[in-house]
C-alpha cells in the first residue's frame, strides 16, 4: 500500500482505555441510581461530548447534573489509568512508520489533557508529528472534519492517508474525509456497513504493519 501519512484514533486503538471508560461510567451510574449497561456505553463511543451530554441529558432528566456526573467517572477513570495499557502492535507499528519514514497524527474525540496523559503514561508523545483533538474542529465524528484537520496539520492529502479506527463513527468520519481506512475493532466489531467503507478490517496493529510491507 503506498500512502503518505498515518492518522491514528486513539481510545481503543492506541490504548485499551475504552474498556476503562466503561467500568468508570457505570460505576459512576449505579452510586448515582441509574441504570446504565455495557450496550448503553457503546452507543457513546466515538462521539464528541457535545453530542453524548445531549444525549445523557435526555435520558436522565433535567433533574440530574450531567457535568456532576461526568466528573465523577473522569475521577474514575483517572484511578484507573494507572492500568492503562497499549493496544497490541502499537510499538511494532511505529518502528515501522519510523522506517519508513511516514508522518502520523492522533485523532479523536478527546481532550488534548487526555491525549498528553495517556502519551506521557508510555513515553509516546515524542512518536507523534501532530495530535487533533476536541476542539480542534467544527465538528466531531461521524462528520469528517477531524480527519481532515489531521490531514491539514500534515500537509498530507487525505486521499494518501491511512486512518486507523476501532469505532463505527470514527470509520464513517475517515472514510467520508477521502482517506483509506481500516478498522481494527475493539469493543464494537464490524458489521456490513463498516466494511463496505473500510480498506480492511484487521484484527490488531500488527497485521497493519503486514499491510505496509
Amino acid at each position: 500500500m503506498t500512502i503518505a501519512a498515518v492518522i491514528f484514533d486513539m481510545d481503543g486503538l492506541l490504548f485499551d482505555s475504552e474498556r476503562l471508560a466503561c467500568q468508570s461510567i457505570l460505576a459512576s451510574m449505579a452510586a448515582a441510581g441509574h441504570p446504565y449497561t455495557q450496550a448503553d456505553f457503546l452507543q457513546l463511543v466515538g462521539r464528541p461530548w457535545s453530542v453524548n451530554r445531549a444525549g445523557l441529558a435526555e435520558r436522565l432528566g433535567p433533574a440530574v447534573d450531567i457535568e456532576a456526573l461526568r466528573q465523577d467517572w473522569h475521577a474514575r477513570y483517572a484511578l484507573l489509568c494507572e492500568e492503562l495499557a497499549l493496544k497490541p502492535g502499537v510499538l511494532a507499528l511505529l518502528d515501522r512508520l519510523d522506517a519508513l519514514r511516514l508522518p502520523r497524527a492522533i485523532c479523536t474525540s478527546s481532550s488534548h489533557a487526555d491525549v498528553a496523559r495517556n502519551l506521557a503514561l508510555h513515553g509516546l508523545a515524542p512518536r507523534f508529528d501532530a495530535v487533533i483533538a476536541a476542539g480542534d474542529y467544527p465538528r466531531g465524528k461521524p462528520a469528517p472534519d477531524p480527519f481532515l484537520a489531521a490531514a491539514a496539520r500534515l500537509g498530507i492529502p487525505p486521499e494518501r492517508c491511512l486512518a486507523l479506527e476501532d469505532s463505527h463513527n470514527g470509520v464513517r468520519a475517515a472514510a467520508a474525509a477521502g482517506m483509506r481506512t481500516v478498522m481494527i475493532p475493539d469493543m464494537l466489531p464490524a458489521d456490513d456497513a463498516m466494511r463496505a467503507l473500510c480498506h480492511a478490517v484487521l484484527p490488531d496493529l500488527h497485521a497493519v504493519c503486514a499491510l505496509l510491507d
